[in-house]
């Protein structure tokens, strides 16, 4: 009897040690993920984290809208410096000097990543995309989200009428400008029109024809960074978009994505806009369009390059605690996944951000049917990028852009010409990037 009483606590002492050793079950947390998403792609990101938290029981994400770009990324800040802030929030694309320079405020993804155990290859990801989001070694700082790049919509009717061929979109800008001119002179108010003068013909272009937007790697490389986009291509460039809006070809539509309506009202046929906006095309468009890269002029040696991107990237705040931290790996890591990519992909018309989601998008067949989501991804893929075509990384950039926007239409006032327009972007520019430097060395 005494031996099996013996046995039994022996028995009773090995459990007890197995269950000391057993690991300890993940901590439950709830993170909120602040973002600027509305509409359908707010609907997308809502199902998204609601797709997260059912897929286990440990974690939970609340997605929050917070406004604009600019309105959540100053909540953020506001919020962190409160000791308030989310673990993670979106910000836009040229805020990521800002919140590169943010000391002590931000953890890098690759951080998180690797102290949370999650599998993580920055490879995995699309070049051109991550690029933006990475220190010069390549070292992720922000999730790729909502990446977009800018391409050309056509109205396929309006070709038609212009004696031009609705299947074959113009490929330089001299064909393009001919062919504005022939649906100008169909009866159409104009031929072309552009969303984001900054992003699309002046950042886009400066890396579509391999030429600098500033030095340094357009701020990829330092802070001591300057502008360079009153070169002998940009001012040809603007001089010729100011020549055809004398001539009533080009219309301008206003600043950010003002000029949609001129589009989808059928008022211009020809229209320059983010990938991003595409589903915006399908629901308000009552002819069909077409999806085409964007135009180069060919006297230039490399063009066509790789367009760059826009969007935004996802960030995560320092101060949060270890559960909160897994919680948020855990979020990337599902975000990430093909399925959720190809998802966020289909709804939104946003690019995968992953080179798997693209080939899961493509092997579904679903390019036959939507081809210009397509056109997007091999634009970004063109070409391996450059130190001109990686992207824009400058302080201040938000209001670089302002300054870009109110030159132009300044220029198209008549106020100041296209040369001297440039260069007083340049030269107030780079006041605002030395102001940068200063604060952040």
């Amino acid at each position: 009897m005494k031996t099996r009483n013996v046995w039994v606590l022996a028995l009773a002492a090995l459990a007890m040690v197995a269950m000391s050793c057993a690991p300890k079950p993940p901590e439950p947390a709830s993170i909120e993920f602040w973002h600027a998403m509305t509409g359908k792609n707010g609907e997308a990101v809502q199902k998204i984290c609601d797709d997260f938290n059912a897929s286990q029981d440990v974690y939970t994400v609340t997605p929050v809208y917070k406004g604009s770009y600019v309105d959540t990324m100053n909540a953020g800040i506001a919020a962190f410096r409160a000791g308030q802030a989310p673990a993670i929030i979106q910000v836009y694309e040229v805020g990521t000097a800002t919140m590169m320079a943010a000391k002590g405020a931000v953890k890098p993804v690759h951080v998180l990543m690797k102290e949370m155990k999650e599998k993580f290859d920055p490879k995995a990801y699309i070049p051109t995309i991550t690029g933006y989001y990475s220190t010069s070694k390549g070292e992720m700082i922000s999730i790729p989200f909502n990446s977009s790049t800018a391409v050309m919509y056509y109205n396929k009717e309006a070709f038609a009428k212009a004696g031009l061929d609705p299947e074959k979109a113009p490929a330089t800008w001299p064909e393009l400008f001919d062919a504005a001119r022939k649906i100008k002179a169909a009866g159409y108010e104009a031929g072309f029109t552009t969303n984001w003068i900054s992003w699309i013909q002046l950042e886009n272009f400066s890396a579509w024809h391999d030429v600098p937007f500033g030095t340094l790697s357009n701020g990829f490389d330092g802070l001591e960074a300057e502008l360079k986009i009153n070169a002998d291509l940009q001012v040809k460039h603007l001089t010729n978009l100011y020549d055809l809006s004398k001539e009533g070809v080009f219309k301008y539509g206003g600043r950010e994505n003002k000029a949609n309506p001129l589009f989808t009202g059928g008022v211009v046929g020809i229209h320059f806009e983010s990938i991003g906006g595409y589903g915006n095309m399908k629901a308000n468009c009552k002819f069909p369009f077409g999806v085409a890269r964007l135009p180069y002029y060919p006297d230039v040696a490399n063009a066509p390059q790789n367009s760059i991107i826009g969007g935004a990237s996802l960030w995560v705040f320092e101060g949060k605690t270890e559960p909160e931290y897994k919680a948020t790996a855990k979020f990337f890591t599902y975000l990430s996944s093909p399925e959720v990519q190809a998802f966020w992909h289909k709804t939104t018309g946003y690019l995968p951000i992953t080179i798997a989601a693209y080939e899961l998008t493509k092997g579904e067949g679903y390019y036959t049917e939507n081809p210009g989501l397509e056109v997007a991804i091999q634009q970004l893929l063109n070409k391996a990028p450059t130190a001109n075509s990686m992207g824009i990384r400058f302080g201040y950039m938000p209001q670089i852009r302002e300054l870009e926007d109110q030159t132009w239409e300044d220029i198209l006032a008549d106020k100041i010409s296209v040369k001297a327009g440039l260069d007083k972007i340049v030269t107030e520019g780079n006041i605002k990037l030395r102001d940068f430097e200063r604060l952040n060395k």
